[in-house]
């Protein structure tokens, strides 16, 4: 039996697709994939940690972003697009683009039933190609859970776990806390 050979796009096809697409979808070495929507949990937990960075850093050379802007991670030619990513100074675009960054420093992504394997795995180490990437925190939508990875030396990360709402959330790479209760703020378990 034959089988039929999958369509791979460039990334300039796939961005002239993306500035048209009615619905968001990453680009993988070829391949685009439709993204999934969101939960009222998942836009609640992005929203409340990206506005409580903004909120904390104010005039600081820091600056929060989420789900609309695109990053680009040229060693594995890969779109996507984190929950949020915290960037120290000024953006860094991919060439002729202003809807595309390349240096976050933090990113965070609300895990969900369908993407919780792949953010802990395989996308967990297509972002550790990013030379400006230091930290990675990975919050659970279903239950009170944050996985917090903290870049320690040239390939080498800690992590930490925090499982009650009373625990701080401390991040390592910016000047800011937040407690468990605040990420989960109006959550719905």
């Amino acid at each position: 039996m034959v089988q039929a050979q999958e369509r791979r796009y460039s990334p300039e096809e796939y961005l002239e697709l993306e500035t048209e697409a009615e619905a968001r979808s990453e680009y993988l070495d070829g391949k685009i994939i439709p993204m999934t929507g969101g939960t009222p949990n998942h836009n609640r937990i992005a929203k409340n940690v990206s506005q409580a960075v903004d909120s904390a850093i104010g005039d600081q050379d820091y600056e929060s972003f989420m789900t609309d802007l695109r990053l680009w991670i040229p060693k594995q030619r890969i779109f996507t697009y984190p929950d949020v990513m915290v960037v120290k100074g000024s953006l860094e675009y991919l060439e002729k683009r202003k809807d595309t960054i390349t240096n976050p420093v933090v990113i965070v992504e609300v895990l969900s039933d369908s993407t919780k394997n792949y953010d802990r795995g395989e996308k967990f180490e297509f972002y550790r190609t990013v030379e400006s990437f230091q930290e990675y925190i990975l919050i659970d939508q279903y239950k009170i859970h944050v996985e917090q990875f903290s870049k320690t030396g040239n390939r080498k990360w800690q992590l930490e776990e925090y499982e009650d709402e009373n625990d701080t959330l401390a991040f390592a790479s910016i000047p800011f806390q937040m407690s468990l209760a605040a990420i989960y703020k109006k959550v719905e378990f």
